[in-house]
């Protein structure tokens, strides 16, 4: 880990969610009441707060995670890949019991369905996270969060960062109603098209609609939003107007983890000091190279593969 310096707040802070990934592949999904046979098995490191972590850790930010983790056998595979990813493991906490668990299937399109069970992420507190929060913020300057941590502390978590001078990332996965004092402490919010419907009422299809769903996040108090269209690009919102960042053409293989790739690539960027339109583009690349492979966070690329990701391609422009 790099040390900073006093006058360092480079730093990237997540709160979240951890899971062991149980994953299955197969043609098609089963209909309800069916059996069939899958083409494939893995168990990963996974959880929307540790992929986002990984994704930091693998842009060169330096990169903390705030979490609970179980003391069963899925603690090593947690604490190994977080670690590996460069990720400060200070504040994550080991509770009795089971880690979270996902159960992610895939199917030949690349798309997925996950049932995920918290287990040890609803031992986080606000007791933890302040702790955590108040000691990493003289280093830190942005705070990425889900949805998948306890509900009742999601307030909790964007006040704090915002207190703390921290600019607050949400990423509102899986969608949920928020209280309006949430949205008032959110500097970004990352959904995407199903989520920016979902929380909006606005049914999202294009960019044209991404930019009234964003407008209506705004009008919570939401300082920008920046809604994903997967193939579309990504629709950035804010006081000033709206703009589209273009996709980059890739052939899918496994969307889990792309969403929380772009979540921590965009948070490293901002905490680098980069303007939003050029995070943006940066997270957009490293979540395409994700779509191109299996797993999630072992699918979450390094800063030297987006970097040459992005120097060997040309986005397209997304219609408007």
């Amino acid at each position: 880990m790099t040390t900073a310096s006093p006058a360092d707040r480079t730093g990237v802070v997540i709160v979240g969610s951890v899971s062991a990934d149980v994953t299955t592949f197969s043609r098609r999904l089963p209909a309800p009441g069916e059996t069939i046979l899958g083409d494939e098995f893995t168990l990963m490191l996974g959880g929307k707060g540790a992929n986002q972590a990984v994704a930091s850790g693998r842009s060169g930010a330096r990169t903390s995670f705030v979490g609970c983790v179980g003391d069963d056998l899925f603690h090593d595979l947690v604490v190994t890949g977080l670690s590996e990813a460069g990720v400060d493991l200070t504040h994550l906490r080991t509770v009795p019991g089971p880690t979270g668990i996902a159960h992610i299937r895939v199917d030949a399109s690349a798309q997925n369905d996950i049932v995920v069970v918290p287990l040890a992420n609803a031992a986080l507190s606000a007791e933890q996270i302040d702790t955590a929060l108040e000691a990493l913020a003289p280093t830190t300057s942005v705070l990425l969060t889900q949805l998948e941590t306890p509900s009742s502390l999601t307030a909790h978590i964007t006040a704090r960062g915002r207190e703390l001078g921290m600019i607050v990332i949400l990423d509102p996965a899986p969608a949920a109603v928020l209280p309006a004092e949430v949205w008032r402490s959110i500097d970004i919010v990352t959904p995407n098209e199903t989520e920016a419907s979902v929380l909006s009422g606005i049914e999202v299809t294009d960019a044209a609609t991404a930019e009234q769903a964003g407008r209506w996040f705004l009008a919570q108090g939401v300082g920008a939003a920046v809604v994903t269209l997967a193939g579309q690009g990504s629709c950035i919102v804010t006081a000033d107007g709206a703009s589209v960042v273009p996709p980059f053409p890739v052939e899918p293989v496994d969307t889990t983890a792309a969403g929380d790739t772009y979540a921590g690539y965009l948070g490293a960027a901002l905490a680098a000091g980069r303007p939003l339109t050029d995070a943006v583009r940066l997270a957009t690349a490293a979540g395409a190279i994700t779509v191109t492979r299996q797993g999630a966070s072992p699918s979450i690329p390094h800063r030297a593969e987006v970097d040459a990701f992005l120097s060997a391609r040309t986005p397209v422009e997304a219609p408007r």
